[in-house]
């Protein structure tokens, strides 16, 4: 190994190239295989302030090396040799942390110092560039530190697929696969996944079954889900490889030609014998079912769904979900056991993988202080309205005012003309009335972009083929129309909305789970389409579930068993009375394909679920609800109806919601950067190049324009952080450019070069300091009329470094007041 070479003078590039890889590569590493360079675990953290908004930089592991691609073992963090040899120890802990892996090894060229978790006894040594152990020395002790045994490693060590994109699980995706395929290859016939939605269930689900399929482990797979979009999506994408090998569950038919099978429950049973269709086939069929959403069906014991489970007993059962059911009569857990892998929300947005939001909470008079009719009052049908006070929990439930409705569409509409009209909109109401009736409202608002296309506002329920037919181009990205789509239940699952900016809340909602997944249908990002982040417009107070600490914490058994529970060994309960109005949304809607819950008012809704126009939220009647018994809903206008508080706040880095400026987030950021306004002033005055400052800033979530708004579109950068992080007095760029000119420091320049730093000087009290450190500046006027850049600095300056040294003069004169 080359030993002349002046390390302290090489960069850290240099350090692994010349000697960290030979070091690695002598030890018997595969170069093509085993080691990957410049790893990137984390996409940036989205920071968001006003319609502004900025990723923050994520560093890479230096190097990760793999047992085999879907196996990582060590990382290795490389630091130049002016630093000490353990150097980047805590940042290679960072890394070796999310990958869940034992080895990490720090250097700076001279030797490493290996941290190695299975040795407690001594966990960090340093050792030689020439003694790198082994990839059969790692190994050994990687499976000893796992407890894998020896007739498990087939199925464990079993590859992903890979597509030769160069597309590979994420972090957290490569982690729920493998603790998935260690549980099963150990014996556990329970797995349960909590992956927040958005974050690539599908994907992971798929690597999971071909895994384990590719390994023979399992042969015959089922992959259930409840809803035909969803299976269909699954089919066309993720899924695609299986080709041949896979089917998908029509007409009531198990056809064992195929080893992949994808259905919909509904598809393989229903409330009649004849329509069982999962018993055409033996009990064992199946070795392995993977469960799509299990929180919604199969959550619950007395669903028409788990019988499916149950008759396929002996099969490994994976339930995968973003929001385990856990209620007093329901609970994921229970069936599957704890999860063996959550990856929350919290997670997905600090690691840059989930768009964070901002909220919009709009309180409006009658919700907060409540409307009363006037006595014997009738409603716009002529009924006599019950005298009593009808507030935020009655509006668009038991009493609608149209008036209300106008001004959510109002709102609605202000918000998207003040940011993006073509912003892709869910508004979520309370029924599928209460939808139309917002259509019709925010129509009537819009008619120039009702004029453009009339699909700018569609209804998408369960009872409009029309609107349902719009589904897939609202999620479309390419798609432009619909643009706001109002709905009630259709939309809060399974609807891949990657670009949807605005979601609308005027619904009540008091469950957790149906909590989740709405705010889910904003939570993905695109960064081809501009969609890093999302609003929450909420009318309904709904978003004060963000501070219940089970939002995002771990998922805990809390069903409760009943005294009674142990008299019926069978667990058979009433399927109405008790139950949790949610509950028939999210599990027994209608047999037949595709039903969907909005429909669970049709005549056809499933086990004595009362038929025609009922509420699905009355769960207090038995099998047939009388009139007496139905929910009445009274239609009033002419109510004065106002907007009395609009109030924002953000996504903070501890998972939060504060209402926080701008100023306020800079500040914060400010102070963990630098020590001290000397310690800031120093840095700006050295940097050759004001704008490496500025971009470094930047990364840290300093958005600049929003710091702006609230600052002043006239500021230098240096004094809005003089200002929002010491109190320092601010100037604006055009008194420090009068500043300078006072000084009168341009005689010492010839005539040209005098002209160039005047115009130059101007061009930094128009656009900021950024503008004059481009040198494509002289191609612009008013230099284009002096010659070309290159003529003007050699007549001026005489070469091109003397001219960045005035620049740099120039620069200091303008902040010597600092």
């Amino acid at each position: 190994m080359t030993t002349s070479i002046n390390k302290s003078k090489l960069s850290e590039t240099d350090i692994i190239t010349k000697f960290i890889l030979p070091a690695v590569k002598q030890a018997g590493w595969d170069d093509m295989t085993q080691i990957r360079q410049e790893v990137k675990l984390r996409d940036g953290k989205v920071i968001v302030r006003g319609q502004a908004a900025a990723r923050k930089k994520v560093k890479s592991a230096d190097i990760v090396l793999y047992h085999k691609p879907s196996m990582p073992l060590a990382v290795i963090e490389a630091k130049a040799n002016k630093h000490e040899v353990g150097k980047g120890m805590q940042q290679g802990l960072d890394y070796a942390n999310l990958l869940e892996v034992p080895f990490i090894f720090a250097s700076n060229g001279d030797g490493f110092i290996f941290h190695d978790k299975t040795n407690l006894s001594q966990l960090e040594t340093e050792i030689q560039l020439e003694d790198f152990p082994t990839p059969a020395q790692l190994w050994e002790k990687f499976c000893i530190w796992k407890g894998y045994k020896t007739e498990h490693l087939p199925v464990i060590t079993q590859d992903y697929h890979d597509d030769g994109s160069g597309k590979s699980p994420r972090y957290y995706q490569l982690q729920a696969i493998n603790k998935t395929v260690e549980a099963i290859a150990s014996g556990q016939d329970r797995v349960l996944l909590v992956m927040a939605t958005g974050t690539g269930k599908t994907y992971t689900a798929f690597q999971i079954i071909w895994r384990l399929w590719k390994s023979k482990a399992k042969k015959r797979i089922l992959f259930l889900a409840d809803r035909n979009i969803l299976v269909d999506q699954t089919k066309t994408n993720d899924f695609q490889p299986f080709g041949p090998a896979m089917t998908k569950v029509t007409g009531r038919t198990v056809d064992p030609a195929y080893e992949i099978h994808l259905a919909l429950y509904q598809a393989l049973t229903g409330p009649e014998e004849s329509q069982k269709a999962y018993k055409q086939v033996d009990p064992d069929f199946f070795d392995l079912i993977v469960i799509d959403e299990c929180h919604r069906g199969s959550a619950s014991e007395e669903s028409a769904w788990r019988e499916i489970l149950e008759y396929f007993s002996s099969a490994s059962q994976v339930g995968l979900t973003a929001t385990p059911k856990e209620t007093d009569e329901v609970s994921n857990i229970e069936y599957f056991g704890d999860p063996v892998y959550s990856y929350t929300l919290k997670q997905g947005i600090e690691d840059g993988f989930l768009a964070p939001y901002k909220v919009v909470r709009v309180d409006i008079d009658v919700d907060v202080q409540g409307w009363r009719p006037r006595k014997g009052q009738t409603d716009k049908d002529g009924n006599i309205i019950e005298d009593r006070i009808y507030n935020q929990k009655d509006f668009d439930r038991t009493m609608v005012i149209d008036e209300r409705t106008d001004l959510v569409a109002q709102t609605i509409t202000n918000y998207l003309k003040r940011t993006d009209p073509m912003a892709k909109t869910i508004v979520f109401c309370n029924d599928i009335d209460h939808a139309e009736r917002m259509r019709r409202a925010l129509v009537n608002l819009n008619p120039e972009q009702m004029a453009k296309n009339e699909k700018y506002v569609m209804k998408i329920t369960g009872d409009d083929e029309i609107g349902k037919a719009q589904l897939d181009n609202f999620i479309n990205p390419k798609r432009k129309y619909p643009v706001i789509a109002t709905t009630s239940e259709l939309m809060t699952t399974g609807v891949d909305a990657q670009t949807c900016k605005l979601v609308v809340l005027d619904q009540g909602i008091q469950s957790m789970t149906k909590f989740k997944q709405v705010i889910g249908r904003g939570t993905r990002i695109n960064d081809k389409y501009g969609k890093l982040w999302f609003t929450i417009l909420d009318f309904k107070k709904a978003t004060e579930l963000f501070a219940d600490e089970k939002f995002d914490g771990e998922p805990e058994r809390i069903k409760v068993t009943k005294p009674e529970d142990f008299d019926n060994p069978e667990g058979i309960t009433d399927i109405v009375d008790g139950v949790d109005p949610e509950d028939i949304i999210d599990a027994d809607y209608p047999f037949g394909d595709d039903i969907d819950p909005d429909s669970i008012h049709e005549p056809d809704a499933p086990f004595g679920t009362p038929s025609g126009d009922n509420d699905p939220t009355n769960t207090t009647g038995g099998d047939d609800w009388t009139d007496e018994e139905k929910i009445r809903k009274y239609h009033v206008n002419g109510v004065q109806v106002k907007a009395l508080a609009e109030r924002v706040q953000y996504y903070d880095t501890d998972g939060k919601l504060v209402t926080e400026s701008f100023k306020d987030y800079t500040r914060k950021t400010i102070a963990k950067q630098f020590t001290s306004l000397n310690d800031f002033t120093k840095k700006w005055q050295d940097a050759d190049r004001k704008q490496a400052i500025i971009d470094e800033l930047a990364e840290e979530g300093i958005i600049w324009q929003a710091l702006e708004e609230e600052v002043g579109k006239d500021m230098d950068p240096f004094d809005m952080i003089c200002h929002v992080a010491y109190d320092m007095p601010m100037l604006t760029r055009k008194e420090r450019a009068e500043n300078v000119k006072k000084r009168n420091y341009f005689t010492k320049y010839g005539e040209t070069a005098q002209v160039v730093l005047s115009n130059l000087l101007d061009k930094y009290a128009d656009e900021g300091v950024t503008e004059i450190e481009n040198i494509h500046v002289l191609k612009v006027k008013p230099f284009d009329e002096m010659g070309r850049p290159l003529e003007i600095i050699k007549k001026g300056f005489g070469g091109k470094q003397a001219y960045l040294e005035a620049v740099n003069e120039l620069e200091a004169e303008i902040y010597q007041s600092a």
